[in-house]
């Protein structure tokens, strides 16, 4: 029976590689793979070609998708719900509430798998993560480490060498503007930072 996935994690704990892992894992055994990101993560095209790409050098063709876009619409275009496809969506964090909707109805006739973030660098949860923890069949932690050692929870967003605390929710960046952080480090930083002990 299919369902509707979602594995999350702090910046750094390897979200992408891992689903370009099971995309590989999948094709190995004859499936048919649809990978989606959103349009909004542009760090990553070549010759006009959209691709996901994780820090440790995996990469794939992708289909980008909008804020306004229906997966239903998608499904119809790209041919999808075939007993023989999945749906994989990286950076998930950024699916609309009504795109989470589609996902799940998907998830009845295909597996759908979805990658991404939980929380924004403020602790808040992004909105497309909140629905998938809403109504996902299976939710699995993908887990990373502070420089402490301890699990890291906190994305961070670095600005000038400081922890931010306002400014636009998505500013998309990798390692040189975002660090995967536990919360007690967070916090003891942001402190520093402002001078309170």
């Amino acid at each position: 029976m299919s369902k509707l996935y979602f594995k999350y994690g702090a910046m750094g704990s390897s979200k992408t590689a891992q689903a370009l892992m099971c995309r590989f894992n999948y094709l190995s055994k004859g499936f048919n793979v649809f990978l989606f990101k959103p349009k909004t993560d542009n760090r990553c095209v070549i010759n006009g070609v959209p691709l996901v790409s994780s820090r440790i050098g995996l990469t794939s063709e992708c289909i980008e998708f909008s804020t306004t876009d229906s997966f239903d619409d998608l499904c119809e275009k790209y041919d999808i719900l075939h007993s023989n496809s999945v749906i994989i969506v990286d950076e998930a964090q950024f699916l609309t509430t009504k795109q989470v909707n589609e996902l799940k109805a998907k998830s009845q006739i295909v597996p759908v798998l979805c990658y991404g973030l939980l929380t924004n660098f403020k602790t808040e949860l992004f909105e497309g993560s909140k629905r998938l923890v809403e109504i996902s069949d299976s939710l699995s932690e993908i887990k990373s480490v502070c420089r402490c050692g301890r699990k890291a929870t906190v994305n961070a967003r670095i600005v000038n060498g400081k922890i931010a605390s306002d400014g636009s929710e998505i500013v998309i960046g990798g390692d040189e503007s975002y660090e995967g952080m536990c919360y007690n480090c967070y916090i003891k930083r942001k402190n520093e930072e402002n001078g309170k002990n």
